[in-house]
């Protein structure tokens, strides 16, 4: 093989060495995961286990955060007419993140009939980091108002982090994976697979500069006539 087949030969070994890089590197990561609730309703106990999924989008200079039920928890006695249930939750941040923050949804669109599981609608709020970093998002409290009356659902079997996400913050770079800066349009990168694409350009980009660089080493290092 001739000297300018092998360095080509070696450029096009970088750039995929970047794509498989980065494809193994997202800048999110979203577990379901099972939540054992104990609420506390007006006429006393009750219990119920739902796999609970949370999903961050990027917008603006923050994250959308979306929660999600699989299934119903607790029940009332009586018919909950439509709009008469308010549901709000707590999420629990961790690693480059700390506190709670609060996530609200609308109220039931349709009626729920009585001694029936309630389906929570999805919640969402925004998520704005302080700074760069992994930070997690595990449920926490959820709370339903109906008629008057507050149902406080508390998880009991300390669950994992829904999601994982590699957070960038306003201004500044992230500690991981996810790409840093704006787009021309201003928004700064999204989580999920678009970025993924996005990431790979930066990357593979970064990879195939390097990939140049050793093709420069290379050709310095030729003998003279070759």
């Amino acid at each position: 093989m001739s000297y300018h087949k092998r360095t080509a030969a070696l450029a096009s070994a970088a750039a995929l060495a970047g794509s498989a890089v980065l494809l193994a590197a997202p800048t999110a990561r979203a577990d379901v995961v099972d939540v054992d609730y104990r609420c506390q309703t007006p006429i006393g106990v009750k219990t119920a286990v739902s796999p609970i999924d949370i999903k961050g989008v990027r917008s603006g200079v923050g994250y959308k955060i979306t929660m999600s039920w699989q299934k119903g928890v607790s029940s009332s006695p009586v018919e909950l007419g439509k709009g008469a249930m308010n549901p709000s939750a707590t999420i629990v941040l961790g690693g480059a993140g700390s506190g709670t923050m609060t996530v609200t949804g609308p109220a039931n669109q349709t009626a729920i009939p009585a001694n029936t599981p309630i389906k929570v609608n999805d919640l969402s709020g925004t998520y704005t980091p302080k700074k760069a970093g992994k930070v997690t998002f595990t449920a926490g409290v959820l709370s339903i108002k109906a008629l008057g009356t507050t149902t406080t659902c508390s998880p009991t079997n300390s669950p994992g982090p829904s999601l994982r996400l590699d957070a960038t913050a306003a201004g500044g770079g992230s500690s991981g994976s996810a790409p840093s800066g704006t787009d021309p349009s201003g928004q700064l990168p999204r989580t999920g697979p678009d970025d993924s694409v996005l990431a790979l350009g930066t990357l593979g980009g970064t990879v195939l500069l390097a990939g140049a660089a050793g093709v420069l080493w290379l050709t310095r290092r030729q003998p003279a006539g070759r």
